[in-house]
């Protein structure tokens, strides 16, 4: 058996919990089921990050001239710089979740 310890304190989302209730329930099957497809949506969604970063990657490397102005320029360093922060808070939260999920 697994249970799930997430503090919504640590998570700095303590304000959206409030009156929730602490009782411990198991999760039903369904309940686990949609949980599930949520999670698989998620692998997917990286999965096809992962394709278009790959993809952009080889467009880079590649022999093809680019062009850009300076405008352009910043504006991808801007996004891809703001898409690695991103990427790092969401393994950050990956990290701590799989920490807060323990076999009993």
């Amino acid at each position: 058996m697994y249970e799930i310890i997430a503090n919504p304190e640590d998570y700095q989302i303590d304000h959206l919990i409030n009156g929730t209730g602490n009782a411990e329930e198991e999760l039903s099957q369904e309940e686990r089921n949609k949980w599930a497809s949520e999670i698989v949506s998620f692998s997917e969604k990286i999965e096809e990050f992962a394709k278009k970063s790959k993809t952009l990657a080889a467009l880079f490397s590649g022999d093809e001239k680019i062009s850009a102005t300076p405008a352009s320029l910043k504006t991808l360093k801007i996004q891809l710089f703001t898409i690695n922060d991103t990427l790092n808070t969401a393994l950050s939260i990956a990290d701590k979740l799989e920490s807060d999920i323990i076999k009993k």
